[in-house]
């Protein structure tokens, strides 16, 4: 049977069992677009900008455990698809992005809306190609969909040039892939497990340290049994969020540049730390030689063996997938007869529940001036702790983080490694099309929502029920932060005095807005927008205290320990 390469993207979509394509037609696809057009198993979400196609895909994806995909044109198609690319990439997450190019004979030519596809994506794909051949369409999509999903996730990129779409060839979709130069490693070594577990029953002060390889494994339960049946405290990064019950008592929440005192300074003084699907990065320990000079044995499971001992050395490194080496610690325990050293488990409990006692969230909430961190906590009360809830990048990225306490998996979409704004509200739509019943928010600022604001056109054309939860304090708020603690509160250009009405400018997209002034008021409105206006866009700006900061903090290039309490100032 001979299809033409765009009738072969959609029937590899198809048995890739793919609903949604998210997408910008243009010259280049057209082809594929046509067969788009001519089927209905694959529906295409009509974004309004090329980055905000991939930033719902990736979401999709992050929401769903399926590999999102996204289609863009040539040109600046591709281009301003890369911030998008860039963002699943630094977070790990499975994507397909098909990209078109210009026919094969004009490549190179500097041809209308031409551009180095390949040569651009390369520092921000897991891999990438660009296909010359009808004949070689089938085998690339089969490859890319398997690259994407297995070992580190990643997004792949296929270029397809409009010749290639337009040519014909016999059809067959292999059932199974494999790569020879690509195989990543799954099992444990047993050795090592074996050595992890000993470490683990021998410690004084355990901790487990859990990152975003526990979501996208589909780890967690795995991960409960574990830490229940150890009885050690646990956190976890940004990433890593409701891997763990945020509620449950042995969980010391979030660590790292913005975590509670109790998990900084556990973490700092531990003896023995069980390290999963984390990589120790810069935002999470702090200066690697800080964290380094108090003594301690390291356990790192991860399924990237370049992640293990690459900021931090560590003593037994265990390659291979979460779940399956998990389910080995878990059978080696059960097996055996040893326990931790309940003795000293105690011990080491006393001393984190003296730094639960600093209570480092706390902060004042007037009659007069919204504090962002009550508009979370509520929005956490209304929605009974249940929503997606998707945020952008800032000061109101951390609260939604530190506020709102995410108890199940894939429940919490952010761009963490990029740390991209922009993504809050395409990452809503993502959500919203993976999961059409579930409740979805998006906790933005005035400056982040501003990047992809087009997209409530979107939202109005796919009748997206989303709540924007917009913290509005006037600042480009993290950085005045930063100008403010280390900048001698110079506030270079971080100060935004040409808002737009956001009330109006969403009832002009067709949506629902209000504007929030009172503290009285946050928890009346919340309760309207999720009841009253359910199956409504409803647009929230919460007009917030302008210098409210987010503690506790650690400075860049200063330790775990050093924190900045609100309390210090």
């Amino acid at each position: 049977m001979q299809l033409t390469g765009a009738e072969i993207v959609m029937r590899c979509l198809q048995e890739e069992k793919v609903d949604h394509v998210f997408g910008y037609p243009g010259g280049s696809v057209l082809h594929i677009y046509d067969e788009l057009f001519k089927q209905d198993k694959v529906k295409h979400i009509l974004v309004r900008h090329e980055q905000a196609a991939v930033h719902a895909a990736d979401a999709y994806s992050r929401s769903s455990n399926k590999v999102g995909v996204a289609l863009v044109t040539s040109g600046p198609g591709v281009t301003n698809a890369v911030t998008g690319i860039a963002t699943a990439y630094c977070d790990s997450i499975p994507l397909v992005v098909l990209t078109g190019q210009v026919p094969t004979y004009y490549i190179g030519q500097d041809a209308f809306q031409e551009c180095d596809t390949v040569g651009i994506t390369r520092p921000c794909v897991k891999h990438n190609f660009l296909v010359k051949d009808v004949k070689d369409l089938a085998i690339t999509l089969k490859k890319a969909f398997y690259l994407a999903k297995t070992g580190r996730p990643g997004p792949v990129l296929v270029d397809i040039p409009k010749d290639v779409s337009a040519a014909k060839c016999d059809f067959h979709y292999p059932k199974e892939i494999t790569i020879r130069s690509y195989n990543p490693v799954v099992k444990g070594h047993s050795g090592q497990i074996k050595k992890a577990v000993k470490l683990l029953l021998e410690a004084k002060r355990p901790m487990i340290y859990t990152g975003g390889g526990v979501i996208l494994s589909d780890a967690s339960d795995k991960l409960i049994k574990l830490v229940r049946t150890l009885g050690f405290p646990i956190t976890q990064t940004l990433m890593g969020l409701g891997g763990y019950p945020a509620t449950d008592k042995q969980n010391l929440g979030m660590l790292g540049m913005h975590g509670t005192y109790e998990a900084n300074m556990a973490m700092q003084h531990c003896d023995v730390l069980l390290a999963i699907g984390a990589r120790f990065d810069d935002r999470v320990i702090g200066n690697p030689d800080n964290f380094g000079s108090i003594p301690r044995k390291i356990i790192h499971v991860d399924i990237d063996p370049s992640s293990i001992s690459k900021r931090v050395k560590v003593d037994v490194p265990i390659v291979g997938h979460v779940p399956d080496v998990l389910a080995e610690l878990l059978a080696l325990l059960e097996e055996g007869q040893a326990k931790p050293d309940a003795k000293h488990l105690a011990a080491w409990w006393k001393d984190i529940g003296e730094w639960r006692s600093k209570d480092c969230l706390k902060f004042p909430q007037g009659d007069d001036v919204i504090m962002p961190q009550f508009v979370v906590q509520k929005l956490y009360e209304v929605t009974g702790g249940d929503a997606f809830v998707t945020s952008d990048v800032g000061q109101h990225q951390m609260f939604a983080a530190q506020y709102y306490g995410f108890d199940k998996p894939r429940r919490w979409i952010n761009s963490g490694g990029l740390g991209t704004m922009g993504v809050g509200l395409p990452y809503a739509m993502g959500v919203k099309f993976a999961n059409p019943e579930a409740t979805v928010a998006c906790v933005t600022g005035e400056a982040s929502i501003q990047m992809c604001i087009q997209e409530l056109s979107t939202c109005k054309q796919f009748r997206l029920p989303l709540k924007i939860i917009n913290l509005n304090n006037r600042y480009l708020g993290m950085v005045r932060q930063w100008q403010e603690m280390f900048h001698g509160n110079r506030y270079a250009e971080s100060y935004l005095d040409s808002l737009p009405d956001f009330v109006k400018l969403a009832e002009s997209y067709g949506h629902i807005g209000m504007r929030i002034e009172k503290p009285a008021d946050v928890e009346p409105a919340l309760r309207e927008a999720f009841t009253k206006h359910k199956n409504d866009l409803v647009f929230m700006d919460f007009i917030t205290d302008q210098k409210a900061n987010v503690f506790p903090m650690v400075a860049a290039g200063k330790g775990l320990s050093e924190m900045i309490l609100a309390e210090d100032l």
